[in-house]
Parts: structure tokens; sequence; C-alpha cells
């Protein structure tokens, strides 16, 4: 929206342009805009995100600031970059306490991450699949555990691959190839098996998710990269990594689900 509305455009990797510069241009922009450029409400999801600066631009982005609606929605154990922004919101939040988009396996498993999970409503199978892999093997299993996927009738669309440290080739090169717009209309396209990372997937989800823990670089931050990745599958989710690392980020709670998942010897 504020480089439609000309604010010059910014490199990808730029982190002072996303969260200062271009906030800051925004909060000018709004200001310029006539009332029928301007909105009667906005709606910020993953709002854990939002770093300090863009609320008082979104704000300015109202026709009325007083009046004006804003709606936000998020999820402090999916916080994962190092960014805090308070929504200026003064009434009592909703918790959402009922989870309806997991399978209950799924959702049992990254809620007990959380010190408040949400009540499973989905089906109780399938089990959640593990291949227990060293933490340096993984992204050597993971091609073998898609196509056995694909061998049982799974769809190409159907599936998401996400890694949590190092990206897989795939993604690499479909990102040099094509670049970054082409990269995101093949996931929304369904047609092909979907190569990303935890981090990317934020706010999204497939029916099958191989989530490959090739390593969580950030101590401080592994549990909420860990929520993340578990959190995707709609379905089916189908973890390949390191029991041990899971355990030790994951603590009791994830130690107890893990006893109930469906463990697998590495294909081939």
């Amino acid at each position: 929206m504020p480089v439609d509305w000309g604010a010059e455009e910014g490199a990808d990797d730029d982190s002072d342009y996303w969260e200062r510069r271009l906030p800051l241009r925004l909060g000018e922009l709004a200001l310029e805009q006539p009332d029928s450029e301007r909105f009667d409400s906005v709606v910020v999801d993953e709002a854990q995100d939002f770093g300090e600066l863009w609320w008082p631009a979104l704000m300015a982005c109202l026709r009325d600031p007083v009046k004006g609606g804003l709606y936000v929605f998020m999820d402090e154990a999916q916080r994962v970059f190092s960014r805090r922004g308070e929504a200026p919101i003064d009434i009592p939040p909703l918790v959402l306490d009922e989870n309806i988009r997991n399978t209950k396996p799924i959702a049992q498993l990254f809620s007990s991450l959380t010190g408040e999970p949400a009540k499973p409503r989905g089906m109780a199978t399938p089990a959640v699949r593990l291949y227990d892999v060293p933490t340096e093997e993984v992204l050597s299993v993971v091609d073998d555990v898609v196509e056995s996927l694909l061998d049982e009738g799974f769809a190409p669309g159907q599936i998401a691959l996400l890694s949590t440290q190092h990206r897989h080739p795939e993604q690499r090169n479909a990102v040099e190839v094509g670049g970054w717009a082409a990269y995101w209309d093949s996931f929304f396209a369904e047609e092909d098996v979907f190569y990303g990372h935890v981090l990317g997937f934020k706010g999204l989800e497939r029916p099958v998710v191989v989530l490959a823990v090739n390593g969580l670089k950030d101590p401080e931050r592994a549990k909420e990269m860990l929520y993340v990745g578990l959190s995707r599958a709609r379905t089916l989710l189908v973890i390949v990594g390191s029991r041990a690392l899971l355990e030790k980020v994951g603590g009791g709670g994830v130690r107890s689900r893990l006893k109930l998942a469906d463990e697998r010897r590495r294909p081939g």
C-alpha cells in the first residue's frame, strides 16, 4: 500500500527499510491522501510481527482514527522475530480457545508448547509421523519422505516441505530462477510440492507438511519456531529430525506427545 501511494521500493533483505523507513513514509503518505483513499476499518493478521513504527502509520490510514475500526489477530506463541509493537487497543482481548483447523494429534502436539492450549476439535487421526534423523542428515532424507507420500497417493499440491534453518535446494533454485513473485504464485496454484522455510510460511497451511528440523539457529526463539512449523499442517504432519532435539526444545509436553507418534524408518 505505501508503495502504491508513492513510497520507493526497497530490497527484500533491507530490514531498516521494512521496519523503519517504510512505516514512517506510510504515515506521511496517509496524511496526504483524500478520505476516499483511506479506510473505515483495518484488519491486521499475524499482529505479533508488527514493529512499533507500523501502528501509528496504520492508524493514520483510517478516515477517522477515533471511530474507525481496528481488528487485530495475533498468537504470541508465533513471535519468532526480534521486534516488538503494541496494538493501540485498550479493550480486553477475545481469546479463541478452540482449534478447528488441525487434526487432534497435530493440535495436541504443538499446543503442548504453550501454557494455554486450545481445545482441539478436529479429527482424531492420522497420527503424527516421525523420522528420527540426525540434524545434519535431515535434508538428505526429506526428498525420499516426499516421494513416499506421493507414492501413497497424496497430490503434489497437497504437500509443503518446510525447513527450520538452511533452505532446501529446491526453494533456493525456485527463487533464483523465477523470482519471489513466481515462487509465491506456485504456492497458490497448488499444483506442485511447495518448498519453503518456517519463517516464510507463518499464517499459511497445507493439508500435508513435511517439517525438516535441520537446525534451530536462535535458542531464544527455538520453541516459537518449532510451534510455527508443527502447526502448519491441517491433516498430516510428518517430522524429519532428531527426537532428542525436539524433546530438548519442546520439553515434557512434546516428549509425551511424541510417544504417540507413528515412528518410521527412513525411506529406502
